[in-house]
């Protein structure tokens, strides 16, 4: 009599592991829907960032690669990651009461990413961390070096052209050849080109090369190349509209130059990096992984109190948030007006009768009036805001003492300032801003302003020294109110203009604080 032997037929490991990380992955796509929104909203409508579409499906596809290496592993959780998560979860709350976009984002993606050796192990991420790092690759991020980018490319452009023998004069991002007029605009900085680059450089990098030291060097080589590239295309373009008479390469075909130009440069690039590429790694052979090839950890409660770790983690910053808007929420609209008479003989009169205001955007409530004291006259602006969201900040890149683009005012300067105030030294930051001349305006207008931040009872100048007090406030419980005020006077020259704002500023910064904080407590 002869026994008969079956095969035991184990559960794959797989299964109860991608559905608790489908899970995990769900609760932060619905919890977080608004940062998620928010990212695919910029991709949309911005041509630096639309690049970004294509990293959910390059990173689908780079870790569908890897099948066959994953299913020859076992799912492990390791819930001590879970602390990484929360440390994620906490700068996303910090970032979301700062209302800065970026970091949030970069946070949830740190948290996707994340859930990732949390739920399946830390051999599994190896094989695909790559393709999860990539992920970050959509956040919208780098347009802070657009000012500086700007600034490089003006400074090359000018240097090129007196190289070249062609008379140049230059103010600020603006500039004077024989031909005509030329000017540094944000399309010119080479930001879209640097990111795409980079981007593209990476990916470049991580499908041709093994070694670690041949990735690095050549990532970092997309990021030199186009910057350099990007200075080299626009002084090609203003010696082609400087050569031919303003013909070519002004207008639309300007900007369809430099792409055609940048995208030249990738091909040569990619083409020589080609020649140091190195085969892939033969691919390894051996048996798919079964439940029985390593402990059950999958199928355990680890796995379970993993995933419900992971989820307590994306709940608890949104109900902190819910908690701490409840005194927002409560708030009625504020209500601001400039007070008549200030110290020192200022008095109330209309505003400076120019062709320019700052750009803050969709503030509560705000108030633009002059003030005069003999032969000294100022412009004064307040941006008030309450309640403040993605639509309505007020430290964002969007508002600006003087726009980017802007044809006609020019800032030439910026720097930070200080001034005594009824005894406090209170900082600032000063730009000079010119226009150039007009048939009723011989010289040159010169216009000085000086930019600062009220929040929660103190004047501050920086933009992270800004969102820092208000994140503070907000936690304290005392609401998300501030101000921009920005101070400014137009003379024929910048020293009497600075001259008029810092003796404003010196008798009336405290007088307009108790004007703000009068606002402040009509909640």
């Amino acid at each position: 009599m002869s026994a008969v032997f079956t095969p035991t037929v184990t559960a794959s490991p797989w299964r109860p592991a991608l559905i608790a990380l489908g899970l995990v992955l769900l609760c932060l796509a619905v919890l977080f829907r608004d940062t998620m929104v928010g990212m695919v909203g910029i991709w949309y409508r911005s041509e630096t960032f639309a690049h970004a579409f294509l990293v959910p499906p390059i990173t689908a596809w780079l870790i569908w690669r890897q099948r066959a290496e994953l299913a020859r592993l076992v799912p492990r959780p390791q819930p001590w990651l879970l602390a990484g998560m929360a440390a994620c979860s906490a700068v996303w709350l910090l970032a979301d009461l700062v209302l800065v976009n970026a970091a949030s984002q970069f946070a949830w993606v740190g948290m996707l990413v994340l859930a990732v050796p949390a739920v399946l192990g830390l051999q599994v991420t190896s094989v695909i961390l790559f393709p999860l790092l990539f992920l970050f690759f959509g956040v919208p991020f780098g347009e802070f070096m657009l000012p500086a980018m700007m600034d490089w490319t003006a400074d090359f452009v000018v240097f090129a052209l007196q190289l070249t023998g062609v008379p140049i004069y230059r103010e600020g991002l603006k500039f004077v050849i024989p031909s005509g007029n030329w000017s540094v605009i944000d399309e010119c900085s080479g930001v879209r080109y640097l990111i795409a680059s980079f981007m593209v450089g990476t990916l470049f990098a991580y499908l041709n090369y093994r070694s670690y030291k041949r990735r690095v060097v050549f990532m970092l080589v997309s990021l030199a190349v186009p910057i350099v590239a990007n200075w080299l295309r626009a002084y090609i373009i203003v010696m082609l509209g400087h050569l031919s008479g303003n013909r070519i390469a002004v207008g639309v075909d300007h900007i369809l130059y430099g792409w055609v130009f940048f995208g030249i440069v990738i091909f040569v690039m990619f083409m020589i990096g080609a020649r140091w590429s190195e085969p892939d790694d033969p691919p390894s052979r051996g048996p798919a992984a079964s439940a029985s090839a390593g402990p059950l950890d999958a199928r355990s409660g680890v796995l379970a109190a993993t995933a419900l770790g992971a989820l307590l983690i994306s709940v608890a910053p949104h109900l902190a948030i819910w908690e701490l808007g409840r005194v927002e929420r409560a708030a009625s609209a504020p209500q601001l007006s400039l007070p008549p008479a200030l110290a020192a003989g200022w008095g109330l009169v209309d505003k400076p009768a120019l062709d320019w205001a700052p750009r803050w955007q969709n503030p509560s409530v705000s108030a633009h009036q002059g003030y005069q004291n003999g032969s000294q006259r100022v412009g004064v602006f307040v941006a008030y805001y309450r309640g403040q969201d993605a639509d309505r900040k007020l430290v964002s890149s969007l508002n600006e003492v003087v726009w980017l683009n802007d044809r006609k005012w020019n800032p030439l300067r910026t720097a930070r300032v200080s001034v005594e105030s009824a005894g406090r030294r209170i900082d600032a930051q000063a730009t000079d801003i010119q226009a150039p001349p007009t048939v009723d305006r011989v010289s040159p207008q010169a216009l000085v302003a000086w930019r600062l931040y009220w929040i929660d009872g103190r004047f501050v100048a920086g933009d992270a020294e800004a969102k820092l007090r208000n994140a503070l406030a907000r936690l304290l419980g005392r609401g998300d109110d501030g101000a921009a005020v920005v101070i400014y006077a137009d003379r024929d020259s910048f020293e009497d203009a600075a001259a008029a704002v810092r003796a404003f500023s010196a008798a009336n910064l405290a007088p307009l604080g108790a004007v703000l904080q009068q606002t402040r407590d009509q909640r």
